[in-house]
């Protein structure tokens, strides 16, 4: 079995949700390294800071506390994220964290320090690590890379779906748009943009449940 796997893939591929399924089936310990750019992205939100504050954010980064870990709650999480100690799990995946993360995300030094605690995490356990730039920079040397994908429709569909199981409510086409804006500044920006490895096994998931793309990445991950 790989050591280390990663998985990949644009925002609303399911990568946080079918990875801390596979992290479950595997006895691994699961990293959303979105997660903790997200909750970069609070902090900075709470502060005031501009988004393109590059000096800022990057300080930021290095001060606060992020840590991820198993729900705490029954609450429909995949995992529970802590910021200097507090609950955000939810607070993070707001609208406007949404509008701001992939700016917050390019910056050079925020990147610097998060990549700096994933590759610790990595070399302390059996992990399963998803994101946008793992297989690419973060683990290049990942026993095991998978990029979760799927059509942009179909993502802005799943989203709504989720936001509809906590009580909110937005229109399609505006969660449409913002999957595309995103996927636009995440695959052009500078520093780690998003592509899928060489060496990574793709997985297109259009009309797939749950259950038949996480059967489908543990077929992958366990190829010889």
């Amino acid at each position: 079995m790989p050591r280390t796997v990663a998985i990949d893939g644009p925002a609303g591929a399911g990568k946080s949700t079918i990875g801390a399924l596979v992290a479950e089936r595997l006895g691994y310990l699961f990293l959303d390294t979105g997660a903790m750019y997200r909750a970069v992205a609070l902090a900075a939100m709470r502060r005031g800071f501009d988004p393109d504050d590059a000096p800022r954010l990057s300080e930021l980064a290095k001060e606060i506390r992020i840590m991820i870990g198993p729900p705490t709650k029954q609450d429909g999480r995949a995992y529970t994220v802590l910021l200097d100690g507090a609950d955000v799990t939810w607070e993070i995946r707001t609208a406007d964290v949404d509008r701001i993360v992939s700016q917050v995300a390019r910056v050079p030094g925020v990147r610097d320090a998060m990549v700096a605690q994933q590759r610790g995490l990595a070399g302390q356990a059996r992990i399963v690590m998803v994101g946008r730039d793992i297989g690419t920079v973060v683990l290049p040397h990942a026993d095991r890379k998978i990029f979760l994908t799927a059509s942009a429709s179909e993502r802005a569909r799943r989203r709504e779906e989720e936001l509809a199981s906590r009580g909110e409510r937005r229109p399609r086409q505006e969660l449409l748009h913002e999957i595309l804006r995103r996927d636009q500044l995440d695959s052009e920006r500078a520093v780690s943009p998003l592509k899928a490895a060489e060496d990574a096994i793709v997985v297109q998931t259009d009309g797939l449940t749950v259950r038949e793309a996480l059967d489908r990445i543990l077929a992958a991950i366990q190829r010889p």
